[in-house]
């Protein structure tokens, strides 16, 4: 699904959120290996679970068509700088969901970006009868937990032992759920 573009501002960066479009895919290909470098806050590492611009074609192509996707970019002097993608499922029994997911380039952190494009993805949500949405964020992400806490997501779970970092050590990954107000 596609929403209208918004443009916003913070800290004197001006920053534009929209839907992706197929020509986007290089970019993000080479921009998804750079996040995944920049913080261990994303399953992955540099590199792993690559989706080459094919790929990104296709995952925004299907997110565009379906009314339960939606795959936004963010866009700093014509630059993509991060992303989000909320998707859906069309079996009955989950249909009323969506999972979040979110990337945006370390140095563009503390504009509101994330806020925001969150912000956008919740209006679209709950405009198209979405009764649910969903993530997960490691323990250690204090600044995204509470961000999302102020959005009305709540922990619903805990994986214990997740996720192992460069420091040998184990984290423990949260499950957070965000319910629609008016259910």
């Amino acid at each position: 699904m596609k929403i209208q573009q918004q443009e916003f501002e913070q800290n004197q960066l001006k920053y534009m959120i929209r839907s992706a479009e197929e020509n986007d895919a290089l970019v993000l290909s080479e921009l998804r290996v750079k996040i995944d470098g920049e913080t261990e806050n994303l399953d992955r590492e540099p590199g792993e679970a690559y989706i080459d611009e094919a790929g990104f074609k296709q995952l925004i192509k299907k997110d565009t068509e379906k009314q339960c996707n939606l795959f936004l970019v963010v866009e700093v002097n014509n630059k993509i700088v991060g992303f989000s993608r909320c998707e859906g499922s069309e079996l009955k029994r989950l249909a009323h969901k969506v999972e979040f997911g979110i990337c945006v380039l370390k140095e563009f952190w503390g504009y509101g970006i994330g806020r925001n494009l969150l912000d956008e993805s919740l209006k679209w949500a709950d405009s198209t009868g979405i009764r649910k949405v969903t993530l997960s964020v490691l323990e250690t992400n204090v600044t995204a937990i509470e961000l999302y806490k102020k959005f009305g997501f709540e922990i619903e779970g805990i994986l214990k032992n997740d996720k192992l970092l460069s420091d040998g050590q184990y984290y423990h990954t949260l499950i957070m759920g965000r319910l629609y107000e008016k259910m």
